[in-house]
């Protein structure tokens, strides 16, 4: 039980900075993301509102880095 919360704080913010870094688009990482928690709730990999919560702030964060690593790059060209 602890593992999956440990994977929820940090794989969902991990997925969207390497889903940036293969599409070149922060919004469209967090939205490939933001399906592949909903499929996983869906199928009932995800059994507790505190794991939801989790999983959301790990994707605010992951989003934050994500979209600072985009402004670095626009910066940089």
């Amino acid at each position: 039980m602890v593992l999956k919360y440990l994977f929820a704080l940090f794989l969902p913010g991990f997925m969207v900075v390497f889903f940036t870094r293969v599409a070149y688009n922060h919004i469209l990482a967090l939205v490939l993301t933001v399906a592949l928690i909903a499929a996983s709730v869906y199928k009932g990999y995800t059994d507790s509102f505190l794991l939801i919560v989790v999983d959301a702030f790990s994707l605010t964060v992951g989003f934050y880095f994500a979209n600072r690593m985009m402004k670095r790059n626009k910066k940089q060209s």
